[in-house]
């Protein structure tokens, strides 16, 4: 079999074959909910940093009044 008629029927093949697809798009969805979360984070944690923050002042403030 010539390299040429050997490479593309390998393409072909690699082409078609479909097995492990799903596995792919997990871990590519994986990745981007990873980058995601990331960016997302450091803004949802310095607000929930605040709430927290403010429940033990208020907490502090009933304790306190007792």
């Amino acid at each position: 079999m010539k390299l040429s008629a050997l490479l593309q029927s390998t393409l072909y093949r690699l082409v078609k074959d479909v097995q492990g697809q799903d596995l792919i798009e997990y871990a590519l969805m994986a990745g981007f909910v990873a980058v995601t979360a990331g960016a997302i984070m450091p803004g949802v944690a310095s607000s929930i940093s605040t709430i927290f923050s403010q429940i033990s002042s208020v907490m502090t403030a009933a304790a306190s009044q007792s």
